[in-house]
């Protein structure tokens, strides 16, 4: 292991768990009403823009977004996106950390979203 990858962490790697949706994917995903639809990224960027019924679960704000997924089905796939990919990546993590059995990323982010 690098150097790099031992101070900064590597990207999460694709898995039975986790997996990275090109933009039509996503949006053909979550047209399902029932969706668990997350936006992990902060709540002034969630009230510029967000997608669809999207919740706002802020990465940042650790307490709060553990209590806050805590609510959520852990057998239910629960779709994420951030401002480029990097925060759902890393929300992507924790969340497998918590149990959840399913988790689908937006590739690069609502910067990405037509």
């Amino acid at each position: 292991m690098s150097i790099f990858k031992t101070l900064f962490g590597s990207r999460l790697e694709e898995s039975d768990k986790f997996e990275i949706l090109e933009v039509s994917k996503f949006k053909e995903a979550i047209k399902d009403p029932k969706v668990q639809l997350v936006d992990v990224r902060t709540a002034r960027e969630y009230q510029k823009w967000h997608i669809g019924k999207a919740i706002n679960i802020d990465f940042f704000n650790a307490g709060n977004f553990q209590k806050s997924f805590e609510k959520l089905q852990k057998d239910k796939p629960v779709y994420l996106y951030c401002q480029s990919g990097n925060r759902s990546q890393k929300a992507a993590r924790k969340l497998i950390e918590m149990g959840f059995e399913r988790i689908y990323d937006l590739k690069g982010g609502i910067l990405r979203w037509h």
